[in-house]
């Protein structure tokens, strides 16, 4: 009787390492805008309400924007990595009737959903400091 071991496999194989990158990248990079989110908005106003009214220099507004567009950048290059994970993966060519049979197809598809609602979850997050002026969501 043959065991798992000696079976041969034949379907293509994925590193782990791009696996958990595809799944995991985009959700750190959601939690590390809203950290910086509230660091930035601590050094930048906080402090200074204690002094008189805090004004924002033009530089915060830059380092947020740069913050932002890069964690946005990484999420971008983990789903395009999922979604080239889960095409070298899946024998089916339609993502909308996509099944993931193993383990490997069901990361690489997860990635693919968790990048595209965690990226729009950052360009949400990162609107308001764009829109509303920085030290007024503070008061």
């Amino acid at each position: 009787m043959a065991t798992e071991a000696t079976i041969p496999n034949d379907r293509p194989r994925s590193s782990q390492a791009l696996l958990w990158f595809g799944l995991a990248a985009t959700a750190v990079a959601w939690v590390a805008l809203g950290v910086s989110d509230i660091l930035i908005t601590w050094r930048a106003c906080v402090h200074r309400e204690e002094f008189g009214g805090a004004t924002v220099l033009p530089a915060v507004h830059l380092a947020y924007i740069a913050v932002a567009a890069s964690l946005l950048a990484i999420a971008a290059v983990a789903g395009t990595t999922s979604y080239r994970n889960w095409r070298a993966l899946s024998p089916g060519s339609s993502f909308l009737k996509a099944e993931a049979t193993d383990r490997e197809e069901f990361m690489a598809l997860l990635g693919v959903i968790v990048s595209v609602t965690l990226g729009m979850g950052i360009v949400w997050l990162s609107l308001p400091p764009l829109l509303i002026e920085l030290c007024a969501r503070v008061r």
